[in-house]
């Protein structure tokens, strides 16, 4: 049975948008460059438009692709990801390359990733809650320390992220904390440590865990995303943001509260190198290693975002990390446009190579 290449790999780059069908305005799409660049490569490309309410199309169009790239937060005001992902469970089972499968993203796309990788060189002092008692026991303890960062484990865009400090101990009566949410425009209070607490109680019910991290000082000093295709790092992007600081004087709509751009820069940044050297040589197989994931189930785009730890005593920079996106990254810098196309290129290319053996197999006599 032949295995080479009889007809160009069809690859499929999906998104979320109101629409039922391919967006009609695909050069505007931040997807458009890959898009692009796959068809330079000789890929047959298709772009779907994602809504949930006409799932079952999505599907019959991805079960007729070799590889899909999927943007899809997993909470957004547009809806989650509990009837995508089991579209894209179908289509790899069925042997369609998917840019990150829902699997992958269980595990690296979560916030409790950051406890089970808190050993490698990224990590800090990072604590995991599994239930509300032991929140209730122990995180009165830990802000004696300084501000704590409280995630949960499924959160985005600042969802679900609150820097949390001790306002007043009350004297021995109940003290009161002051609380910052990561969402855009939020304002800090301050509500009695029980009761923030409580508004826990139904997300553990769900089954969720939340993870604790301490506040990082040079948070204003900004944040770098450091873009990877599989293993391999494409580029960096780097944003002073205001999530988690206070407000200025000014107010939250004044231009002093806005997150500055994201200036986007390759791979070979020198700002850089030493984190991209720890990234590539150390931390990416370190976190292989510790979550099971072989290196061609790595996500084609991911990206894991990194504030600026203590200098050392020579005076350069640490990294920590504070989470890592894999489900939806965009934007995302020029030099990762051409990497990121021939990594999908090739996995689709042979996911149809396989496909195309599979069904010969299946049609030759015993």
């Amino acid at each position: 049975m032949k295995s080479a290449l009889t007809t160009c790999p069809k690859i499929g780059l999906l998104w979320r948008t109101d629409l039922p069908t391919s967006p009609l305005d695909v050069q505007s799409a931040r997807q458009w460059p890959i898009m692009a660049a796959l068809r330079e490569l000789g890929g047959e490309v298709e772009a779907i438009g994602y809504a949930d309410e006409t799932a079952g199309t999505t599907r019959d169009r991805l079960l007729t692709c070799d590889g899909v790239m999927v943007w899809a937060d997993p909470i957004s005001d547009a809806g989650d990801r509990s009837r995508l992902d089991p579209i894209l469970r179908e289509a790899a089972a069925a042997g369609v390359s998917i840019s990150a499968h829902p699997d992958i993203i269980a595990k690296m796309g979560v916030k409790s990733v950051l406890h089970a990788t808190r050993a490698l060189g990224w990590g800090t002092d990072t604590h995991r809650y599994a239930d509300l008692e032991e929140l209730r026991a122990l995180l009165l303890e830990r802000l004696a320390s300084g501000p704590r960062v409280l995630k949960e484990n499924r959160s985005n865009g600042g969802r679900g992220v609150w820097r949390v400090e001790v306002a007043d101990r009350g004297g021995g009566a109940q003290p009161i904390v002051s609380v910052l949410h990561a969402a855009r425009d939020s304002v800090p209070f301050k509500i009695p440590l029980d009761a923030l607490i409580a508004r826990f109680a139904p997300y553990f019910e769900r089954g969720e865990c939340l993870i604790d991290q301490p506040f990082q000082p040079r948070l204003g000093d900004g944040m770098i995303r450091c873009y990877v295709s599989e293993g391999t790092v494409v580029g960096f992007g780097h944003q002073l943001i205001r999530a988690l600081l206070p407000l200025p004087a000014e107010g939250v709509d004044s231009p002093k509260a806005q997150p500055g751009p994201r200036v986007m820069q390759p791979a070979d940044a020198g700002a850089f190198q030493s984190l991209r050297d720890d990234m590539e040589q150390s931390w990416i197989p370190g976190l292989q290693h510790i979550l099971a994931i072989e290196h061609d189930e790595l996500p084609l785009l991911w990206d894991a975002d990194f504030l600026y730890g203590p200098k050392d005593d020579r005076g350069s920079d640490s990294y920590v990390l504070c989470e890592i996106n894999v489900s939806s990254v965009a934007p995302f810098p020029p030099s990762a446009v051409r990497q990121v196309a021939d990594a999908a290129y090739r996995r689709a290319v042979a996911a149809h190579e396989r496909r195309v053996a599979g069904r010969g197999t299946t049609a030759s006599p015993a």
